[in-house]
């Protein structure tokens, strides 16, 4: 005689960046032991590929992680852990007028969405004369991978990560697909941008879609209300 096996429930929701339906279950203990052993580990690397092989397994393998945007990544597991472990979470946060009172406050995580600022483009006119601009990808998982290192210097992970994000590059009518050339080459090309021109890459990331909520937070010492805006699925737990 076999012991029962518990079928867990479905649920759908809509992936931010494409609206497609999505049909996932809750994570069970087998996947909390793959982020409990991950979080021990403390790397961020050892996180995310975590959750990468959680969200496979709660999605029956219907999603190609290494290519969903990060933020499509992050909504999906927030769902995933909302439904397996309860929606809603407790967090400690500082209070921002005095910068050291912690209290506690609870989130609906069902409530968290991907937002965008109105200003993202994906389109980057780095000069006029001559006319050349860059068109970026999103971050994944797979472009993520590649700067994870954690003996490279942040200014080195940040280069790769904005190179390895960069889809094409125009020079007046000719354009490049940046999948054909090497990372170097691409490191290259970052590098001799002037800092104005870089900033205007950096604005991408600055601005792309995020996880992200507002919260009000009273100070029970001082009574000051001050509004807090979580974002990023780091700040959510």
């Amino acid at each position: 005689m076999t012991l029962p096996i518990i079928n867990a429930p479905e649920y759908k929701l809509r992936v931010p960046s494409t609206d497609e339906e999505l049909t996932y279950r809750p994570f069970l203990v087998k996947e909390e032991k793959l982020l409990l052993i991950a979080q021990e580990t403390g790397t961020e690397d050892a996180t995310y590929r975590a959750i990468k092989n959680i969200i496979e397994n709660c999605c029956h393998g219907k999603v190609e992680l290494d290519k969903l945007p990060l933020f499509d990544m992050e909504y999906i597991f927030l769902n995933i852990r909302a439904k397996s472990v309860g929606e809603v979470a407790t967090l400690k946060i500082t209070c921002p007028d005095d910068k050291e009172t912690t209290v506690d406050i609870e989130v609906d995580l069902t409530k968290v969405q991907v937002q965008m600022d109105e200003t993202h483009d994906a389109r980057i006119q780095i000069s006029e004369k001559p006319n050349i601009g860059v068109l970026m990808s999103y971050p994944s998982i797979d472009t993520l991978g590649h700067s994870m290192d954690s003996k490279k210097k942040d200014a080195d992970r940040l280069f790769e990560m904005i190179a390895s994000s960069l889809y094409q590059i125009w020079h007046d009518e000719e354009t490049f697909d940046a999948m054909d050339y090497t990372l170097k080459e691409k490191m290259t090309f970052l590098e001799s941008l002037s800092h104005q021109q870089f900033e205007k890459v950096q604005k991408f990331f600055e601005t792309m879609p995020s996880l992200k909520h507002d919260i009000e937070v009273t100070n029970p010492k001082t009574n000051v209300t001050s509004t807090v805006t979580l974002q990023g699925m780091n700040d959510f737990f």
